[in-house]
């Protein structure tokens, strides 16, 4: 909660305590009599009014500016057409020795619409920070080398042609191309491909990847504003700046409602006035008419009904930003999903070991020579090992091929083919999908590992309910071909585009954005950095929260807290039944609150009416927003 909103919550209470406490005395002890006479109205209307002011004042100030800005008809506007009628309406009765009704009436409805402006406030106000801070592929500096050493310096001041040094564990700086040393790069962060990837003297690196292994030389090719890293960090940026977003239905309909009351009341007043000179007659119907014409039930119940879909979702780990994207995601018919950590694990494991009858000793002896790396495809294979790992033994990295594990005469080889081959070895190949880790014994091939990444048990599912809901489901990866096409048949995709790039991945969101019919919604789920452009520029950004990264999560518009896509299909059904929910509500009140407005124009209905019309309304609404926040059953796995 923010500073701002923990004021407003205050401001809210002490209003709230201090008009319960003013309203319960006035109905026990009518405070228009505590002074008696004809200005005892006074009394009651100092109290009200000074609880008036404390939760209305920000309400006054925004109409009395936007007026002065050419824009009158705003909710800010009705609300005080509103109140100060009510306000009106109570001070005309008390000079006229009647019975005071209307300054708890402005009180009331100006409270209840503060509760739901706070409470969307809250809802939304999480949604959006700053992007650029948490974009955590933003490198802090750059090791520049020098005659005498290394110089640490911001990688803007960094030129073309410059050499840089980067450590394991760094983030690369800049683009350029490695011209001494050997390493393995994690790019998962930037370009959503699984595998870490080997890069020797010669190979171009592009800025935002970490450097896992080996100290490398890279000859920068970019300075940093024209860098991988800067231009992903630009599209985030703009993406931000097209996203659009659906006008507050409150907006909307006080551009019509209010100068269409306002105007009828004015006539209401003035011309049955002038006809039969019974101009307090008229005056009292024209304000009952402002009293009931009040959008109470609309301004508490279509916020609270958003509200309470936001609140079911967030109790099923849903974090849904704003109202807007309920009401969007309820349309959603195109889903375009990232694949690493979104549709798979994201972690690496040993999928298949071969031969089966050696499998112990395979694992045993992989995991010898993998025990001291740091390497995400090592520590896969010791963890599917489990055991004891035998010590003793000198490892020796071989760049680009693997590990050579030497303990007196016993030797273990443990890498690709590449190392196979140099060392004479004849090996059985293995063509699964994956990396394949080949092992052999003093000299003899003993057998191979596939590690590859998980599909996650709930991805077949969801595609399938998704699928059956007739949404098209296409996956974007940075991985390649085979990879990608083998996981869209795995799991049912409609679709799918592989070896993409983050500029590709907007390209591709584009041309989908493009293709799609107004009526459309396409979303993108995503978990990883490079998901950032994407996920601000689609129509609904869905992250996963528990693995995905910072930037992901602020450049989203849903967040599934706990990883789990079974939240996609839940949310549709929250989000379905929270519309229609507002609808029912919206035409509830529009239909009462116009029978009452004619019959108070005729004479028909009274202020006690009006009253009902206006609280009662409000009421019904609420408790019907509420249903909103009951318990939804989980969808059961589907069977194959």
């Amino acid at each position: 909660m923010t500073r701002r909103q923990k004021k407003n919550l205050i401001r809210i209470l002490v209003a709230l305590a201090a008009f319960l406490a003013i309203f319960i005395t006035d109905k026990v002890i009518a405070l228009d009599s505590v002074f008696g006479g004809k200005y005892g109205w006074l009394f009651p209307f100092a109290l009200y009014l000074a609880v008036y002011i404390v939760i209305g004042y920000d309400v006054l100030w925004k109409a009395v500016r936007n007026i002065a800005h050419g824009q009158v008809f705003d909710e800010n506007f009705l609300m005080c057409v509103a109140t100060l009628g009510a306000f009106a309406l109570a001070i005309y009765r008390g000079v006229s020795g009647l019975e005071i009704e209307g300054f708890d009436e402005a009180c009331a409805v100006l409270l209840f619409y503060q509760v739901g402006e706070w409470f969307q406030s809250y809802a939304t106000g999480k949604s959006r920070k700053s992007i650029s801070s948490l974009m955590d592929i933003r490198p802090d500096y750059a090791n520049v080398k020098r005659e005498d050493g290394t110089e640490t310096v911001d990688p803007s001041e960094v030129n073309v042609d410059d050499v840089i040094v980067v450590n394991p564990g760094e983030k690369i700086p800049l683009d350029g191309v490695v011209v001494k040393g050997a390493t393995t790069l994690d790019t998962k962060a930037l370009t959503g491909e699984s595998l870490p990837r080997d890069i020797a003297e010669g190979g171009e690196v592009i800025s935002g990847c970490v450097n896992l292994t080996s100290q490398i030389e890279v000859r920068v090719t970019k300075v940093f504003y024209d860098s991988t890293v800067s231009k992903i960090l630009n599209l985030v940026e703009n993406a931000s700046s097209q996203k659009s977003k659906a006008e507050n239905f409150i907006t909307k309909f006080a551009k019509y409602y209010t100068p269409a009351v306002v105007g009828v009341a004015l006539l209401l007043a003035i011309i049955p006035g002038a006809v039969t000179s019974d101009w307090s007659t008229w005056v009292y119907r024209a304000l009952s008419f402002l009293v009931v014409s009040c959008p109470c039930a609309l301004v508490i119940s279509i916020p609270l009904s958003f509200f309470a879909g936001i609140g079911a979702a967030s109790r099923y780990g849903i974090l849904v930003k704003g109202s807007n994207y309920l009401e969007k995601f309820n349309k959603a018919n195109t889903f375009v999903f990232d694949k690493t950590g979104t549709l798979t694990k994201g972690n690496f494991a040993v999928t298949k070991v071969s031969p089966e009858s050696d499998r112990d000793n395979v694992l045993r002896l992989a995991a010898i020579a993998e025990q001291n790396s740091n390497h995400p495809i090592a520590r896969s294979i010791v963890s599917a090992y489990g055991g004891q790992v035998d010590g003793g033994y000198t490892l020796t990295n071989v760049a680009g091929a693997g590990i050579v594990a030497t303990n007196g005469d016993d030797t273990i080889l443990c890498g690709n083919d590449k190392l196979m081959a140099q060392n004479g070895i004849e090996y059985v190949k293995e063509d699964g999908l994956g990396t394949v880790v080949y092992v052999a014994h003093n000299g003899k091939f003993v057998g191979s590992l596939l590690i590859a990444d998980e599909i996650k048990e709930e991805s077949k599912q969801v595609i399938g309910e998704l699928n059956g809901m007739g949404c098209k489901t296409v996956m974007l990866t940075g991985d390649n071909e085979a990879i990608a096409e083998s996981v869209a048949t795995q799991i049912g995709l409609t679709g799918y585009k592989a070896s993409l790039l983050p500029q590709n991945k907007v390209e591709e969101v584009e041309n989908l954005l493009a293709a799609k019919d107004k009526n459309d919604v396409l979303c993108f789920v995503g978990d990883g950095i490079n998901d950032a452009p994407v996920l601000m520029r689609s129509d609904i950004g869905i992250a996963m929260g528990g693995v995905g990264s910072d930037a992901a999560i602020e450049a989203s518009d849903i967040v599934l807290m706990k990883d789990d896509l079974k939240g996609i299909s839940l949310a549709k059904r929250i989000a379905k039944k929270t519309m229609a929910i507002v609808l029912e509500n919206i035409w509830f009140s529009l239909i009462v609150k116009l029978a009452i407005l004619i019959l108070s124009a005729f004479g028909i209905a009274n202020m006690w009416i009006a009253v009902f019309g206006d609280v009662g309304v409000a009421v019904l609404a609420i408790l019907n927003a509420i249903r909103v926040n009951s318990k939804y059953v989980k969808q059961p796995k589907t069977t194959a």
